[in-house]
């Protein structure tokens, strides 16, 4: 952490110290991949599915943000996509290699945090988030608006799932100035449709839809109790 603030960085980096580590935290979520956790099974959100099945998102150039075990990664990848993938945790991205391995698909994984990514402008077709957007602190909202707005080509899509504010999966119902106060999450924040639709208003809005509850016979992850977001740069 920087003593001084100077600039715009040392602001971010001071913010994000009253919180957390979010990289200890997930290589101990994903160290014992036999625990209960729903997001461990091997199968796409099933919003994700509809769009590709439905032609709305063609094959091109994703990044799959937060892609802990490769869940969607695969999916896409299998589906003709050039895949670049990052989480915070080893654990998760070993777990999602071995997956991939095991099918023989080619995913180039990254250890990184995704605001250290070198991401290039106009990079992607398709930038997809799965669960990580809502364990972001507020102001890094700022710098993950600015990672989609470098990274998507023009017309290309923006595509996330994000817990609902008190749903049964986890959702805090908490102001920005309480997080601060507070020096927690409480597991990762709630969103509403509207909310979702405020924040990321620089994108053309496509869809806000709770997601479809999915099941292992439709090959599909989804639970209700979840938000999905589809949006146009």
């Amino acid at each position: 952490m920087t003593e001084t603030v100077r600039n715009y960085g040392d602001l971010m980096k001071v913010l994000d110290s009253l919180l957390r580590d979010p990289a200890i935290f997930w290589d101990g979520f994903y160290a014992n991949r036999e625990k209960e956790i729903p997001i461990f099974v091997n199968l796409p959100d099933e919003n994700l599915v509809s769009y590709l099945r439905g032609g709305i998102i063609p094959p091109g150039k994703v990044l799959d943000l937060g892609c802990g075990a490769g869940r969607n990664a695969i999916f896409l990848a299998e589906n003709g996509f050039e895949v670049d993938a990052v989480d915070l945790s080893i654990n998760s991205l070993e777990w999602a290699k071995e997956r991939a391995d095991e099918r023989s698909l080619s995913i180039n994984f990254i250890h990184k945090n995704i605001f250290e990514l070198n991401v290039k402008k106009e990079e992607y077709d398709f930038i997809y988030d799965s669960g990580c957007f809502h364990h972001l602190a507020p102001h890094r909202r700022i710098t993950y608006l600015e990672l989609l707005q470098k990274g998507l080509k023009k017309r290309g899509h923006f595509g996330i799932t994000c817990f609902l504010v008190g749903g049964s999966l986890g959702g805090a119902d908490l102001t920005d100035v309480e997080v601060y106060k507070k020096g927690t999450l409480m597991g990762g924040l709630g969103y509403t449709e509207e909310s979702l639709a405020q924040i990321f208003s620089e994108l053309e809005l496509v869809e806000i839809r709770r997601m479809n509850e999915g099941s292992e016979e439709e090959g599909t992850f989804g639970s209700n109790e979840l938000l999905a977001g589809l949006f146009v740069k």
